[in-house]
């Protein structure tokens, strides 16, 4: 079903006109809900917008409609901050949808955010999520992070998609010397996601591009997904400050083009495009979390128990406004990598390396094996760059130890899982090469009565395709270059006992005298000390990040 939306441009803290234009228009054409984009609050620096805001606050101006914004290029006032993490929204009506974030309205329309601007380096410290929603920068990890959100109906970003005026006969008011900043991983957005509708603010004048259409994909080759970018005026304004139109969430994409429509002049890495095409059978799985997603609905949902997560409240999906980005070390094409939480070690267990090298590596994709990755393709390429993060950690750990550390990595594979990921973790050389690591595994799992290990030859190892449920765990010997320099062992999963999904961690505790932090919850952290480790980390690993030379 089709439903009435209007978009407005920045209000710029005139709150009360611009709240009582909307309340004049909803009672004639009662819109399912509005979007503002570009600044809501403005500067605040005169006693007539402080007055607004307490209006606001106060109840004294009322929000006639479910109503959503993002951070625009000034920072939200002190006391909207406070109410927004008091109680998940400004007033009633009121939405935040966070500096990157998105969301299913009740109609069944996705709504994906990335406010503020790009910062002038992605090398600076991560800020963290407290803080991190507020923020008037965002960094080229926090675009890419929307990526996982697949796809979108209506995208809103603050800064304008690098070329969008490209193939374009609409032309800019001759009297604008200032034109928005163009910026390319907004372009890699809005051309992974496809949104139907991509807005963006432009303060003094109102721009429209022709409709751009997208390749077909291999799903629908015969549809040609429709894109619509328009730039908004600031409220009020004698250029267009208000834009209404009507969505249908399920219509599918046109077979016919309208009237002057035009190739997408945007491009994204084909790789990631397709790493990250949604992943039907899992997305579907876990997202019943995501589809009820109602206006209003937020407290409600809080007193019901919840269902598995999906993308957007996975703790490892990018595409959750709410991940520990201060975490994250590494962001590939098809995976990234983050420091564990709650690591095993401390800072101080391995001196030659000056942080707890306990990591992550995850892929993008929602799947809760690597084996239920839909497409083939994008099976191998994220197993085989996971791999390549796996050879950059130890080549890393080699040259810092001097030869005197080796690895173990472990992985949990279950088809009633949520998100795969692969551990990986230091071990002292002389463990592994008295073949201690290994009997460590063996003894504990006949101790639970588990299955037997089975050792796999590496040249038998079935990658991303292993089948069935399972526990696998490489064990890497830094100080032997020849084929066998790694042991593969595999523990079958079956189904006639409960599997400890902690296993591989709580062995490695008993080996290494760790018993104390054998759970994460064990060894907490506070965020200063956790970013600590994460900037040392990257340090250490920026000359082995094959994602960098991407990225240059």
């Amino acid at each position: 079903m089709a439903s009435k939306i209007i978009v407005l441009g920045g209000v710029n803290c005139q709150l009360q006109a611009a709240f009582t234009k909307l309340a004049k228009l909803q009672a004639k054409q009662n819109f399912a809900f509005a979007i503002i984009v570009g600044n809501l609050f403005g500067d605040c620096s005169t006693e007539n917008q402080l007055d607004e805001i307490s209006a606001l606050l106060q109840g004294n101006i009322g929000v006639p409609l479910p109503t959503y914004f993002t951070v625009g290029d000034l920072p939200l006032p002190t006391r909207i901050v406070e109410k927004i993490e008091a109680d998940d929204e400004v007033c009633p009506n009121l939405y935040f949808l966070g500096k990157r974030g998105s969301l299913k309205t009740s109609e069944g329309i996705r709504i994906a955010a990335l406010g503020g601007t790009l910062a002038s380096s992605d090398s600076h410290r991560p800020e963290s999520n407290a803080t991190g929603r507020f923020q008037t920068t965002y960094t080229e990890a926090d675009a890419r992070a929307l990526f996982g959100t697949h796809s979108a109906d209506i995208l809103i970003t603050n800064q304008w998609p690098k070329g969008i005026r490209t193939g374009s006969k609409v032309s800019i008011p001759e009297d604008q010397s200032t034109l928005p900043t163009e910026v390319q991983c907004v372009a890699d957005i809005c051309a992974t996601l496809k949104p139907k509708y991509h807005f963006s603010p432009s303060d003094a004048f109102f721009y429209e591009r022709e409709p751009f259409f997208h390749m077909p994909t291999e799903d629908n080759p015969n549809a040609k997904p429709l894109t619509r970018f328009i730039s908004m005026a600031s409220f009020p304004s004698k250029q267009k400050a208000m834009y209404a139109f009507t969505l249908d969430p399920k219509a599918e994409a046109p077979l016919t083009l309208p009237a002057g429509a035009t190739a997408s002049p945007l491009s994204a890495p084909q790789s990631k495009r397709k790493a990250l095409a949604p992943q039907r059978e899992s997305f579907h799985r876990f997202a019943m979390a995501d589809d009820d997603n109602r206006h209003n609905s937020h407290k409600r949902h809080r007193r019901e128990r919840a269902p598995p997560p999906g993308p957007e409240q996975c703790f490892f999906c990018l595409s959750n406004p709410n991940i520990a980005t201060h975490l994250i070390t590494s962001i590939g094409d098809e995976s990234y990598l983050t420091i564990a939480k709650g690591p095993l070690p401390t800072k101080e267990f391995f001196p030659s390396l000056g942080f707890p090298g306990h990591m992550l590596i995850i892929p993008f994709t929602h799947s809760p094996t690597l084996a239920s990755i839909q497409e083939a393709e994008s099976r191998a390429s994220t197993y085989n760059e996971m791999q390549r993060y796996r050879s950059s950690l130890h080549k890393m750990i080699m040259d810092r130890s001097e030869g005197k550390l080796g690895a173990v990595t472990w992985e949990v594979s279950r088809s009633g899982g949520i998100h795969t990921h692969w551990q990986f973790l230091p071990v002292p050389i002389n463990l592994i090469r008295d073949g201690l690591v290994d009997a460590a595994f063996k003894v504990e799992a006949e101790n639970l009565k588990y299955p037997r290990f089975t050792t796999i030859p590496a040249s038998e190892s079935k990658g991303a395709e292993e089948a069935g449920d399972f526990f696998r765990l490489w064990i890497w010997n830094a100080d032997d270059s020849t084929d066998g320099a790694e042991k593969i062992l595999m523990l079958d999963l079956s189904q006639d006992f409960r599997f400890d999904l902690q296993f591989g961690r709580r062995v490695m505790a008993k080996l290494l005298e760790l018993d104390s932090r054998m759970y994460w919850k064990d060894a907490p952290q506070t965020e200063a000390e956790e970013e600590a480790d994460a900037v040392a980390f990257k340090a250490a690993f920026e000359k082995y990040d094959f994602s960098l030379e991407a990225a240059t």
